[in-house]
C-alpha cells in the first residue's frame, strides 16, 4: 500500500495494482482470428483472440494438463484453443472439450476465461473477480472513435512500475525539462494550476499559460489551422484521471486573449492525448497511448506526423522512467517528497489506495488521508 504520511512522504517502493479493473490488453486490430496473443495484464499471462464471428477472447495462458502456454498453440475447430504440448482444446469459456488418448474429458479440466469488452479502439479485460465485471466501468476514451476527432496512438512497454507512468502524466512540469526541444516551457512550472477530486471521484489537474510564446510543438500546429499566424498563444493543459489507470489530457494553445479560458477555443487548436496504462509485472507496464485532435480531421498527413511526433517525446519519457525504476530497486527505502506539483498524483494513490483496500489487498490509510478530511480541491502558484 502506498505510505501516505502528513509530512508529504512517500516510500519508494513497488507499488501494487488493483485487480478489479477494466485494462487495456490490446489495440484492437492486434487481435484476430488468425491467431493467438501474448500479453500478460496485472500479472496474469493471457492468450488473447477473436472467434470467427469476430468476439474477443481473454483465456488464462497455461494449459490446465501441464501449464504449457496455450498462446503458443493454435485455433483449431470451432473457435478452440489447441494446446502446444499435448494437444488439449479449450473453448471460448475456458472449458475442454478434447483431450488425447481418451474419451472422457474431466470435469476440472479447465481455464480461467476473462471478462472482455471491445471500445474505444481497445480490447479491455477484467482480471479480477468476475461477477463484478461491469461494462459501464470502462474508462471514457470516447475521443478514440468520435467523429468530431481524429489521430493514432502506439504502444509502449514500458520498463516501470505503472505508477510512475501515472505519477509522470499527472504532473506535466517535468516537460520543461525532459521535453524543452519541443513542448517543454518555462512558464509550465511557473504558472498556477488547481487539483480538485471531482464529485464522479475522477481527479482533474488544469493549468493555463496566458499570453505565452508557442512552444515548437504548438507553432507548428496552429499553424497547420491558421497558416498566417506568428504571434503569442493562451495555453491550456487539462488532465483527466479516471481509475485505476486512464489519462486523458486536454491540451491546446489560441491566439492570446480571444476567450480561450472563458471557453471559446475557435481562434486556436485543440488536442487530447489519450493514455491508459496496463500493469504488466510490478516493474513493468503496457502503455497505450494516442493523440486526437479536432482540426484538420481528413489530413492523414498531420496524423502520422503528430503520431510519430508524440512518439519521439515519449521516447524521452520512457529513457527517464526506466532509469528511475532503476533507481527505486537500487534504494527500496527511500523515501519520497511530495511537493505541490505532485497534487494529483497524491490523489491517485489516495484513489488506489481504496481500490486495494476493497479487494483485501492493502490496509486503511493513516489520518492524514483522503478518507479523514483531506481536501477535495487544491490551487496552487
Amino acid at each position: 500500500m502506498t505510505d501516505l504520511v502528513a509530512s508529504g512522504r512517500v516510500t519508494a517502493k513497488i507499488f501494487p495494482y488493483p485487480l478489479n479493473a477494466w485494462y487495456a490488453v490490446a489495440w484492437d486490430h492486434e487481435v484476430t482470428s488468425k491467431g493467438l496473443l501474448a500479453r500478460t495484464v496485472a500479472g496474469q499471462p493471457m492468450a488473447i483472440y477473436r472467434t470467427t464471428d469476430g468476439r474477443p477472447v481473454a483465456l488464462a495462458d497455461a494449459c490446465w494438463h501441464r501449464l504449457a502456454p496455450l498462446s503458443q498453440g493454435r485455433l483449431v475447430g470451432r473457435d478452440e484453443v489447441q494446446c502446444p504440448y499435448h494437444g488439449l482444446r479449450f473453448n471460448s469459456a475456458g472449458r475442454c472439450t478434447q483431450m488425447p488418448a481418451q474419451e472422457t474429458i474431466n470435469p476440472s479440466a479447465m481455464v480461467p476465461s476473462y471478462p472482455v469488452v471491445e471500445r474505444y479502439r481497445f480490447l479491455w479485460v477484467w482480471p479480477g473477480d468476475v461477477t463484478l465485471a461491469d461494462p459501464g466501468l470502462v474508462p471514457d476514451m470516447h475521443q478514440m472513435d468520435h467523429p468530431a476527432w481524429a489521430g493514432d496512438g502506439l504502444t509502449i512497454h514500458a520498463p516501470c512500475n505503472y505508477q510512475l507512468v501515472l505519477d509522470n502524466l499527472m504532473d506535466l512540469t517535468h516537460e520543461e525539462f525532459v521535453h524543452g526541444s519541443s513542448i517543454g516551457q518555462a512558464e509550465l512550472s511557473e504558472s498556477g494550476f488547481r487539483t480538485r477530486l471531482e464529485d464522479d471521484g475522477r481527479v482533474t489537474v488544469e493549468r493555463w499559460m496566458l499570453d505565452v510564446d508557442p512552444p515548437p510543438f504548438w507553432r507548428k500546429n496552429i499553424r497547420e489551422k491558421f497558416p498566417e499566424f506568428d504571434g503569442r498563444v493562451d495555453r491550456w493543459q487539462i488532465i483527466h484521471y479516471e481509475a485505476p489507470s486512464t489519462i486523458c489530457i486536454d491540451v491546446g494553445v489560441a491566439r492570446a486573449g480571444t476567450g480561450a479560458p472563458e471557453g471559446d477555443r475557435s481562434q486556436g487548436v485543440n488536442g487530447y492525448v489519450m493514455n491508459t496504462i496496463t500493469p504488466e509485472t510490478d516493474r513493468s507496464s503496457h502503455y497505450f497511448w494516442a493523440f486526437m485532435r479536432n482540426y484538420r480531421l481528413d489530413s492523414q498527413l498531420i496524423t502520422t506526423q503528430l503520431r510519430e511526433g508524440v512518439k519521439g517525446v515519449f521516447a524521452e519519457d520512457e529513457a527517464m522512467l526506466s532509469a528511475q525504476q532503476a533507481a527505486i530497486d537500487a534504494n527500496p527505502d527511500h523515501e519520497f517528497y511530495s511537493l505541490n506539483i505532485d497534487a494529483g498524483g497524491m490523489w491517485v494513490r489516495r484513489i488506489l489506495d481504496r481500490m486495494l483496500t476493497a479487494e483485501g489487498r492493502g490496509a486503511a490509510m493513516g489520518e492524514d488521508g483522503a478518507d479523514s478530511g483531506a481536501a477535495s480541491s487544491v490551487q496552487a502558484r
